[in-house]
């Protein structure tokens, strides 16, 4: 719950700010010194009412979702025995060209969703044989197009004349759904106004941010912050934004406006304005549901990222367009605008951290200050703001640590903002699921020319300002104080150590134990009490290759020559009681071991899809650790070279164990 109090205080210090800005900083003494000043101060208003907007729309009274959804479940099943409601559910899961394994993963998952009455399609937008036979051995329908106009759009619109469901589920092709996944969701459609049900993303795997910089239990990846801030608050507006995957949606509420939008690459976000412009009730369950692969490289996190920033600034020219559309509310008008404009954000951003350099390349100030006013004014607002950022957004981030998403992304985004501003849209692209051979030095030299320009400015400002310092009489001629030379000093050395962080994920983390051309399969760490040969053992990861094993001090390890016979694992497995795995060893290390696989029977293979992927409760939620002790672990990461994955130092997201 975000207490009114909270959100008054940022506005009573933000006002507080502002006036301050207004009326005792801006630089008048030449023309250049008020030019930068005013531009310095028209990108923090710009950011500030961007930030405030989404403060604002919290404060909308909830919609009582929270008990629907807990009830839906339960209402479902009572439903279905008192009246026989029973809505046929479509699950369409497009493709086009994603790695085979991966998409046999998705559709097993698909196959097995607890529930009666549904019909899964595979979209196949490659039209490849090897998937037409895989479906035919799954139970799953096959359906391909001659023509492939119109990317994901037309490929999902190409099928809908061949569904019959009452509900569409879509799912990429890189997701599992847990088994419960339409359990827990299409009791919600019993209120004849829901029209589409999302549920949030999360991934099996850490993005090429968190990856390469090894703070797997130190960050959180920023999609965390939509899910669990943002389209919270958006759910108390009535403006759930529709996310492409993972939700559920009314067939007749999608043909009503024509199906999937295919005027803009983010069609997902397109369509569901639409849906709700047509008065058809979106509605957000904050429950872990399914996941995903994350971005697999630093380029393909790039290329994502631009996707999404281009196709949401097209939908400015089109009419699903929240300035233009017939239909929605002013506060759904507004929630969905500030989704749109959040990408031009990029250029006040840069505008913000190029504002040091003005005192090093021109000697000009853009702000009067004073150390005391600094203190009185501007840290009881930017203070306030860190402190409340982890739990505004439900302890998914913190305050500094996810600028470096920014800091990495910020030069493509600044060439598609200018794009978009030249009518010059990217071209839809598909985001890679395997893993390059090579990067492209085009495309790594890109990235880092921008980010090493910037990073090589910070640090000479970072001197100059030193130099500064030592010159007492500078200092007075140019009406400085000591505070205030301190206070732009370390806010650059900080903009220096979040672009070397940035300049450290332009180099993806090897993996030495994998080939590289496939895609990679995802490791999870956990805490899990098992047997190995009827000894205890505690699996520490896990994954579709095999096992990392902790032996037990109080048992003793195991011989030597039973480790090297392939051996039985015993996990539990909750309803389905022991899952009884074999597996060999592969690697050892003091009390550690790496095992993998023997040869496993379909059914031990099913059973091992479910325990990793599909079992309720999987997903944990977690909390972003306090920011002082992630920026130290940055640091120190940054100072120490960058070791292949191998056994026992992957890169892993956590999962839940499960307990007998």
């Amino acid at each position: 719950m975000r207490l009114p109090w909270a959100v008054a205080l940022l506005a009573v210090l933000g006002a507080r700010y502002l006036l301050w800005r207004l009326t005792s900083t801006l630089n008048t003494t030449s023309t250049t010194s008020l030019f930068f000043s005013v531009l310095l101060l028209l990108a923090e208003c710009w950011l500030l009412i961007h930030a405030g907007l989404q403060l604002v729309l919290s404060l909308a009274p909830d919609q009582g979702s929270a008990e629907r959804i807990a009830r839906a479940e339960q209402d479902l099943r009572r439903r279905r025995a008192d009246h026989g409601w029973q809505p046929a559910v479509d699950v369409l899961v497009p493709t086009c060209g994603e790695p085979f394994q991966l998409i046999e993963r998705c559709l097993r998952g698909c196959c097995h969703l607890d529930y009666p009455d549904c019909t899964v399609w595979l979209l196949d937008d490659a039209c490849r044989s090897e998937l037409q036979d895989l479906c035919a051995d799954l139970g799953c329908r096959y359906l391909a197009r001659s023509t492939h106009g119109n990317a994901k759009a037309g490929n999902l619109n190409h099928a809908l004349p061949f569904l019959q469901g009452d509900l569409i589920a879509i799912f990429d092709a890189d997701v599992v759904p847990l088994e419960s996944f339409l359990s827990r969701t299409v009791g919600l459609f019993f209120d004849p106004a829901v029209a589409l049900v999302q549920t949030p993303q999360t991934y099996m795997n850490a993005d090429p941010v968190i990856r390469n910089l090894r703070l797997e239990n130190w960050l959180l990846p920023d999609e965390e912050v939509f899910y669990r801030w943002i389209e919270p608050v958006r759910q108390r507006v009535k403006a759930v934004v529709c996310a492409g995957t993972s939700f559920l949606i009314r067939r007749t509420a999608l043909v009503a406006v024509g199906g999937f939008d295919p005027s803009t690459s983010s069609e997902d976000l397109a369509t569901g304005i639409r849906v709700v412009a047509a008065a058809g009730a979106a509605v957000y369950v904050p429950e872990k549901l399914s996941a995903g692969l994350a971005p697999l490289t630093s380029g393909a996190l790039v290329r994502q990222r631009c996707r999404w920033a281009s196709g949401t600034l097209q939908l400015l020219r089109t009419g699903a367009s929240p300035l233009s559309i017939h239909g929605l509310q002013p506060l759904q008008r507004i929630a969905f605008l500030e989704g749109v404009l959040h990408w031009l954000n990029v250029g006040p951003q840069l505008v913000l951290v190029l504002m040091p350099l003005c005192i090093g390349l021109f000697g000009v100030m853009p702000m009067q200050l004073t150390g005391a006013a600094l203190l009185s004014h501007a840290l009881p607002f930017y203070g306030s703001q860190m402190i409340l950022t982890r739990w505004f957004s439900a302890h998914a981030r913190t305050a500094l640590l996810p600028e470096i998403y920014r800091w990495f992304l910020f030069g493509p985004l600044l060439v598609v903002v200018s794009r978009f501003l030249l009518c010059r849209p990217l071209t839809f692209q598909v985001t890679p699921k395997t893993l390059e051979i090579r990067s492209s030095s085009r495309g790594r030299r890109s990235l880092l020319l921008p980010l090493g320009l910037l990073f090589g400015l910070q640090l000479w400002v970072c001197v100059q300002l030193l130099r500064l310092g030592g010159q007492p009489s500078v200092l007075l001629e140019s009406q400085l104080s000591v505070t205030t030379l301190v206070i732009i000093w370390f806010w650059s050395l900080l903009n220096a150590v979040l672009l070397l962080a940035a300049i450290r994920i332009c180099s993806d983390r090897s993996r030495a134990d994998e080939v590289i051309t496939q895609s990679p399969v995802p490791w999870f760490s956990l805490q899990q009490q098992a047997l190995l040969a009827q000894r205890p053992v505690r699996v520490t990861a896990i994954s579709e290759h095999g096992v990392e094993l902790q032996q037990s001090g109080d048992e003793g390890s195991l011989p030597r020559p039973l480790l090297e016979q392939t051996q039985i694992l015993q996990l539990p497995a909750g309803r389905r009681g022991v899952l009884r795995l074999p597996v060999r060893l592969h690697h050892s290390k003091a009390s550690k071991l790496g095992c993998v696989w023997a040869t496993l029977t379909p059914a031990q293979h099913d059973d091992l899809h479910w325990w990793l992927y599909r079992r309720p409760g999987l997903w944990p939620q977690r909390r972003a650790p306090l920011e002082p002790l992630s920026f130290l672990v940055l640091v120190w990461r940054l100072l120490r070279p960058m070791r292949p994955e191998g056994w026992f130092q992957r890169s892993m997201v956590s999962i839940n164990p499960l307990h007998p």
